[in-house]
């Protein structure tokens, strides 16, 4: 891997780090949440982010998690 695709690399664990965390601090968890390492080593601007699958109380959750995030 090149040195602009290392930091692209980094650049996207360092998202998906982010968003585990905060989707922990209210109690959702993502278990496929992950890089699309596809999409690192191509010439796409930015790494994708695969949020993957979840079941229906995680999907609820997570509804709410943003109802209650969105700006007014």
């Amino acid at each position: 891997m090149t040195g602009r695709g290392v930091e692209r690399l980094r650049t996207a664990e360092e998202a998906v780090e982010k968003l585990r965390g905060e989707l922990l601090k209210v109690g959702i968890v993502l278990p496929s949440l992950g890089i699309d390492v596809v999409t690192v080593a191509s010439e796409v601007p930015f790494p994708l982010v695969e949020l993957g699958r979840c079941n229906l109380d995680t999907a609820q959750r997570l509804a709410a998690a943003l109802e209650g995030a969105r700006p007014r």
